[in-house]
C-alpha cells in the first residue's frame, strides 16, 4: 500500500481485498423555504437541476456532477413540521476533482493539498446561503462541510479533548476510529457469509498500523444520516467498525485517509 504520508488529498488509496478509498468532496445540504409555512413537498428533481447549473456557471473553476451524485432526503411530514424545521436534508458529493491536479512533482505535494483545501473552503462559502426558486417557492440552502470530513478540525478537536478533558489521568492521546454504515457484504468471508467477518475486516485494517483492538458488528440504526451507498436500510446490510490502534501516528495517518474518500468495492 502506498506510504500515507505521501498521499495528496486528490488520490485514490487501494488497501486490501478489492477495497480502495476515493478522493471526493462531500457537502451537507439543509434546505428551508422562505416563508416557514410552506407545506408544499419540495420539488427533487428541480433542487438537483440547480444545484448542477450553479456548480457548472457560477463556481470558478467549473464543477460538473450528476443527479447521481446528490442525495435528497425530504421531511416525512410536512404537516406535522415545525416553522423552524427544514423540509429537506441532503448531501452533495464532487467525485471528478481531476481539474485541481496540477504537474506531479514531490515539491508541489504541499502545495497542491493547500490549493485543494482553499478551494474547498471558498466554494462551501459561495454555496452556502444561496436561493433557489423551485415552481415559485424560495428556498435557502444551508451548505457546510461534514466534521468527519475535515480532518484539520478532527484533528484539533481530538487534541484539545485529550489535552483538557482529562487532566487526572495524565497524558493520553486519541487512538480509535470508528466507521458506520459501510456495508456488510465487504467485510464478509466470500461464499461462506454476508455478514461480515472480524478476521476479514481485522486483516484490512492492518494494513494501517498495529491494532490494538478490534470490532466489527451489524449496524441498523443509522437513524436519519445520509448514507452514500444506498438508499433505504434493511437490518444486516450495514456493519459499525471499531479500529483501536497502538501508535497515535497510525491512528493519524488512518484518519487523514479516510477524510475526504469514500470507500468502494471493486467490482467483479
Amino acid at each position: 500500500m502506498r506510504s500515507l504520508e505521501e498521499l495528496s488529498p486528490l488520490e485514490s488509496l487501494e488497501i486490501e481485498n478489492g477495497l480502495s478509498l476515493v478522493s471526493r468532496v462531500k457537502l451537507s445540504l439543509t434546505i428551508h423555504p422562505l416563508v416557514p409555512s410552506v407545506s408544499k413537498p419540495i420539488d427533487e428533481w428541480q433542487l438537483k437541476r440547480s444545484l448542477i447549473d450553479f456548480l457548472k456557471n457560477s463556481t470558478l473553476p467549473s464543477v460538473a456532477i450528476s443527479e447521481e451524485d446528490i442525495v435528497v432526503r425530504r421531511h416525512r411530514d410536512l404537516k406535522k413540521r415545525k416553522r423552524e424545521e427544514a423540509v429537506a436534508h441532503g448531501a452533495l458529493f464532487i467525485r471528478d476533482l481531476g481539474f485541481l491536479q496540477g504537474k506531479k512533482k514531490k515539491e508541489e505535494e504541499e502545495g497542491l493539498e493547500k490549493k485543494f483545501i482553499e478551494w474547498r473552503k471558498v466554494l462551501v462559502e459561495k454555496m452556502n446561503g444561496i436561493e433557489v426558486n423551485l415552481e415559485g417557492v424560495k428556498y435557502n440552502l444551508s451548505v457546510v462541510l461534514p466534521v468527519s470530513d475535515d480532518f484539520e478540525r478532527l484533528k484539533k478537536d481530538w487534541e484539545e479533548f485529550y489535552a483538557f478533558g482529562h487532566p487526572r489521568e495524565g497524558r493520553r492521546e486519541a487512538d480509535t476510529m470508528i466507521l458506520r454504515g459501510v456495508p456488510s457484504r465487504w467485510f464478509a468471508e466470500t461464499r461462506v457469509s454476508s455478514k461480515p467477518s472480524m478476521l476479514v475486516a481485522h486483516t484490512i485494517f492492518s494494513t494501517f498500523g498495529k491494532i490494538r483492538n478490534f470490532n466489527v458488528a451489524e449496524d441498523d440504526n443509522l437513524g436519519k444520516d445520509v448514507d452514500e451507498y444506498s438508499g433505504d436500510l434493511v437490518s444486516g446490510l450495514y456493519c459499525k467498525i471499531v479500529v483501536q490502534f497502538e501508535k497515535y501516528n497510525d491512528f493519524v495517518n488512518a484518519m487523514k485517509a479516510f477524510c475526504g474518500r469514500s470507500m468502494q468495492k471493486e467490482k467483479n
